[in-house]
């Protein structure tokens, strides 16, 4: 492991001689473990587990007592520094150690009022440093995943496969979507997931025309959409799959919805290679669907990469201005919505490879229909 993160330092150091940033500052949660290991989670926005300080020859790791004995195990290229009283407090210290004169930071992660903190904190301590607001150098590096993190992708997607079949059974008359919700999870965590990926949705009917509906008190009735969308995470890393079922016999409402989608997701990714855009295999998808009757009923993207995070670059979506490379991790999730009726969506994870694209799931998408 120190190897990989060697080379993914190399990797990042690069970017930083490039910009002519001196020293960054690393908050994402799953930046800092993909440039460190330190697995230390943030346990709510405003609460951090700690920041990385790199420069061209240093590496840093500050944080507070609660993670200071698991930062040293687990990130052993870094320093590990513990501070008392706060990282914006203590920050003036650790950049005049660092000689810092450019500092980098992730604008996504640093709110306003911290980033005054900061400014008054430097003032304070007559310490004139420029900060820089640096987007997405490390998640460009990230969105090219290697074989050993493809290997860790597929074992939590495996685990949240298998959970899907342990708790299939548990589909029956008068079940609610919060039971069922509950039932997947708990497969999941058997199976042997360190959490979930997201909160597991279960949709029924109408319901499920909402693509992040809810889980609440709606009991499943023969004949109708029943929209699941669930992840497992091992060892850090995301899986994330989608699958409509039904109780009973589909009727022809139902049967052309998912056909339709069915094959707008073959024919997605049929479409996906090296050096294909982005957006075209949005279009691919989205075409079809049009063309069958439900245009604007698709009211999402297409896919999105997963990895660390399970929304992650690249985006396969009309606005995305990516080409897909190998190593690239997406999902393909189309999907259609009728309010007042329910939705059929359908997802599997993909990987591009050099000669076209591998679908990483083993669980079917064929329509499957439950005996009531």
């Amino acid at each position: 492991m120190i190897t990989i993160i060697q080379n993914r330092l190399q990797q990042f150091r690069k970017s930083l001689f490039e910009k002519k940033i001196d020293t960054f500052m690393v908050l994402v949660a799953e930046n800092r473990r993909y440039l460190s290991g330190f697995t230390g989670e943030d346990t709510q926005f405003d609460e951090s587990a700690g920041a990385l300080f790199i420069t061209e020859t240093k590496l840093c790791l500050a944080t507070d007592a609660r993670f200071e004995l698991q930062a040293k195990i687990e990130a052993p290229l870094y320093e590990t520094i513990c501070y008392q009283k706060g990282l914006t407090r203590e920050l003036p210290q650790i950049l005049r150690t660092l000689e810092t004169k450019k500092l980098g930071f992730e604008s996504v992660r640093l709110s306003y009022r911290q980033y005054q903190q900061i400014i008054q904190n430097l003032k304070d301590e007559h310490l004139n440093v420029e900060l820089v607001e640096s987007i997405d150098i490390v998640e460009n590096i990230r969105v090219k995943k290697d074989e050993t993190e493809i290997d860790v992708i597929k074992k939590a997607l495996m685990i949240a496969e298998s959970g899907f079949k342990n708790f299939i059974h548990s589909i029956q008359p008068e079940i609610s979507e919060k039971e069922l919700s509950w039932a997947m999870e708990k497969q999941m965590r058997e199976a042997g997931a360190d959490a979930l990926s997201f909160p597991t949705i279960a949709a029924f009917g109408p319901n499920s025309a909402l693509p992040h509906a809810i889980p609440g008190s709606r009991k499943v009735q023969i004949g109708e959409p029943i929209l699941l969308d669930w992840g497992a995470k091992f060892n850090g890393y995301c899986s994330d799959i989608s699958r409509t079922l039904l109780l009973g016999r589909p009727d022809d409402i139902f049967q052309k919805v998912f056909e339709t989608v069915r094959i707008a997701q073959h024919k997605a990714i049929e479409a996906i290679r090296p050096g294909i855009d982005a957006k075209w295999v949005d279009h691919v998808a989205r075409k079809y669907i049009e063309e069958a009757g439900f245009k604007d009923k698709f009211i999402h993207g297409l896919g999105h990469g997963v990895g660390l995070s399970v929304h992650e670059a690249p985006r396969l979506s009309s606005l995305s201005e990516t080409k897909l490379e190998a190593g690239m991790v997406v999902t393909v999730e189309p999907g259609i919505y009728l309010p007042d009726w329910g939705g059929v969506r359908i997802e599997n994870m993909v990987v591009v490879r050099e000669d076209g694209v591998e679908v990483l799931n083993k669980l079917s998408n064929e329509n499957i229909a439950l005996g009531a």
